[in-house]
């Protein structure tokens, strides 16, 4: 019944809940026509071109070639921010949570309004287990942004797996207030029954389903309970 959704993945897939946030620039509505026809010469001084192509590469799933041209355009500009913290999300999708938690905290030391650094940090630290760790970089996260609906969850999943369940279920409804959806609702309805609040416990498997839940355990449960 319980769903514990993916929370970092290739920006290409479409995540229900956690996505991770990919930092884009102006320069980026530059045409790829124009922009692959820059001179050589011109191409080597240019942290937008390389910013940008490690963008596309990230976009294609091409992780290694991502972080070559983030690493370009931070030696071109080592205060790029953005740079690192895109550069940390491609080595996580390659299970480098430990290069990456180490990028993000650079964008950080950079630029210590970063949100999204603040957030994908959290996620590095969530998947090696630093359930402490990544409730303070949500918390991090929510301060600069209130209204971050996937903080509020990640940070009650994180909560949850350190059975803090009235916590749990506090962020729960936090990120449900901002964005409903099935994920929340679910994994609240888990903990609302394990607190021994049936009639709540129901109210939410049911309001999953409404918002497009088709897990069968899901459905068997409230047969046998609501």
């Amino acid at each position: 019944m319980k769903k514990r959704t993916a929370i970092i993945a290739a920006l290409a897939s479409v995540l229900p809940i956690g996505q991770p946030f990919i930092i884009d620039i102006g320069a980026a509505l530059t045409s790829a026509v124009v922009m692959f026809n820059i001179p050589e010469e011109a191409k080597a001084g240019n942290g937008d071109f390389y910013y940008n192509r490690g963008i596309k590469k990230y976009d294609r799933g091409d992780y290694y070639g991502a972080i070559a041209d983030y690493t370009k355009a931070i030696e071109i500009n080592a205060r790029d921010a953005d740079a690192y913290s895109n550069r940390g999300l491609a080595k996580n999708d390659l299970k480098d949570h430990y290069g990456a938690i180490s990028d993000f905290t650079k964008a950080i030391e950079i630029n210590p309004k970063h949100k999204d650094a603040y957030y994908n940090r959290g996620v590095s630290k969530q998947d090696l287990q630093d359930q402490y760790g990544a409730i303070a970089d949500y918390t991090k996260a929510i301060e600069i942004n209130s209204r971050d609906a996937d903080a509020y969850y990640n940070r009650g999943l994180a909560k949850d797996d350190l059975k803090n369940y009235y916590g749990a279920i506090a962020d729960y409804t936090q990120s449900i207030n901002i964005s409903p959806n099935a994920d929340a609702y679910i994994n609240r309805s888990l903990l609302k029954e394990a607190i021994g609040d049936l009639s709540g416990a129901c109210f939410d498997a049911k309001k999953a389903i409404k918002l497009g839940d088709r897990d069968s355990d899901n459905e068997s449960w409230i047969r046998d309970n609501c």
